[in-house]
């Protein structure tokens, strides 16, 4: 091998390297597409509303540290029987009662009282991390539609493409015969005709496809623009386990630290009925012809109204832990419903799909060659073959919007009812 060929070699060698580093830093396609599971993820990482329920969870917590505490001390200063009339008026010296105290007041609630409330705050923490949950829920649904809805539009508007593709084919053969003579004039309208139309139904799904963008802008600002990567998840649907799983809602799980609290409350409203004590601890200084003192005070409630003042509160309490077990009560049943309605409309979307595969499909298909065979041999005319083929594309069409609605109604039953809390 002679050294020119050796050193083409050596430089066709070198180009391929530099192509394939070049290919190897440059980033890839798929990296930059927005799949499914990145949508969720992302979405739950930027919700503003997840974040705001964090907050609340934070202040919750920190609101729970002082729950059981004991109430500030209260600082006393003051003086005790000074003279307001008479030769020793204004004077705190001379009468031997008079003094000057200075001291502290603790307030000591009820030990259930104290309990009752450190319940009370642990309700609440619990309370707002179900919220969490429900929005959580809320937004990964929300964002699930969204990104499957959008899939779903750009095959749509895929087959308009598709369609406008081959309208302006039969144009361009429309006009090809014209110029010919083998065809009349008012052929050579129909494919303007029918571009016409197609771009007015573009036009809605274009407005569709952007209505659907901008509900997945609102949960991922800037990345709901870039390409989708990736196809929608087949969510399994199983009935029996729905129907089984139907508590496992997150609206439905928030009640049990909503009847907590409810409790919780109710045991400190009960509490008022057994007395909190007040301790009073005070020095006094007196002249200094006399002692100084120091007194000791105790003050105790006394919940001898209670039939007027705790036993209403303490009714009131239970009325609401009553109206609170009736709500969820009604709440299960109305997700029993609405997850009967979902399951009937999941099947019925299934039935269509199945039929529509199956026969309308092929039917369709068959009628373009048909009279596609047709058209060419000059037994039909221009318009029965673009109506033709617009009912395949109508029939895909169909196909999309129904796997579009079976998919998103998936997804609704699986972030409420399959998904693992």
């Amino acid at each position: 091998m002679n050294m020119r060929r050796m050193g083409g070699f050596i430089t066709a060698g070198l180009l391929l390297l530099s192509i394939c580093s070049a290919r190897a830093d440059a980033p890839s396609a798929d990296v930059q597409g927005l799949s499914f599971s990145t949508a969720l993820q992302r979405a739950v990482e930027q919700a503003p509303s997840l974040s705001a329920i964090n907050a609340g969870i934070h202040a919750a917590q920190a609101s729970a540290i002082a729950a059981p505490a004991l109430p500030d001390p209260k600082f006393i200063i003051g003086a005790d029987n000074v003279p307001i009339s008479g030769a020793d008026r204004g004077n705190f010296s001379r009468d031997f009662m008079t003094m000057e105290k200075i001291g502290v007041m603790q307030e000591f609630p009820n030990g259930d009282k104290r309990r009752a409330r450190a319940d009370i705050a642990a309700a609440a923490i619990a309370k707002t991390q179900a919220d969490q949950v429900i929005e959580r829920q809320k937004v990964r649904e929300l964002v699930a539609t969204a990104w499957i809805n959008r899939w779903y539009l750009e095959r749509e508007l895929a087959l308009f493409d598709e369609l406008d593709q081959a309208i302006n084919q039969y144009g361009d053969a429309l006009r090809t015969q014209f110029q010919s003579g083998s065809r009349a004039a008012p052929d050579a309208l129909l494919p303007a005709q029918a571009a016409i139309e197609l771009a007015d139904r573009r036009d809605d799904l274009t407005q569709t496809l952007a209505q659907a963008r901008a509900e997945l802008r609102r949960w991922l600002s800037d990345d709901a623009e870039m390409p989708l990567q990736g196809e929608p998840p087949q969510f399994a649907i199983n009935v029996r386990e729905l129907h089984q799983h139907v508590h496992r809602h997150p609206e439905l799980a928030a009640f049990g630290p909503m009847t907590a609290q409810a409790e919780a409350e109710l045991r400190e409203v009960e509490a008022d009925k057994k007395p909190d004590v007040d301790v009073e601890v005070v020095y006094q200084r007196r002249s200094e012809l006399f002692s100084d003192m120091v007194s000791v005070q105790f003050t105790m409630d006394l919940p001898v109204f209670a039939a007027t003042r705790q036993t209403p509160r303490v009714e009131a309490k239970r009325q609401a832990l009553a109206q609170l077990d009736n709500e969820r009560l009604a709440m299960v049943r109305e997700h029993s419903a609405e997850l009967d309605s979902d399951i009937a409309q999941y099947t019925r979307i299934e039935q269509q799909l199945a039929r529509l595969n199956n026969s309308r499909l092929p039917l369709a298909q068959q009628r373009v060659d048909v009279q596609m065979a047709s058209y060419r041999a000059g037994q039909a005319d221009l318009a029965a073959v673009i109506a033709a083929r617009r009912e395949s594309i109508e029939t895909h069409l169909k196909q999309l919007e129904l796997q579009n609605q079976q998919a998103a109604l998936a997804a609704k039953l699986f972030f409420a009812y399959g998904e693992q809390p």
